[in-house]
């Protein structure tokens, strides 16, 4: 079973666009699955990340938030993922 990425997001938001045209790219190559959650559908979860958009999980481990840098955020998911094994 392959891990999963949640990436944190709201409508409208570029640097989540930006976060998961990345994330998109680095799942086949990590080999996870990329979970997309609107924190607007949730009140915990927006008032937790509101100002913090996009952020990216694996499991409970936040691993990147914003701004990410999306070339590290490659070693930062490497580095959580083996984390689970």
């Amino acid at each position: 079973m392959r891990p999963t990425v949640t990436l944190y997001t709201r409508v409208g938001c570029l640097l989540c666009a930006e976060a998961e045209s990345a994330l998109r790219r680095l799942a086949a190559r990590l080999r996870f699955d990329l979970s997309v959650t609107d924190i607007e559908a949730d009140e915990e979860l927006h008032r937790r990340f509101l100002f913090e958009v996009p952020v990216v999980a694996v499991g409970d481990r936040i691993v990147a938030q914003a701004p990410i840098d999306i070339r590290r955020l490659e070693e930062d998911l490497r580095e959580a993922l083996r984390a689970l094994d």
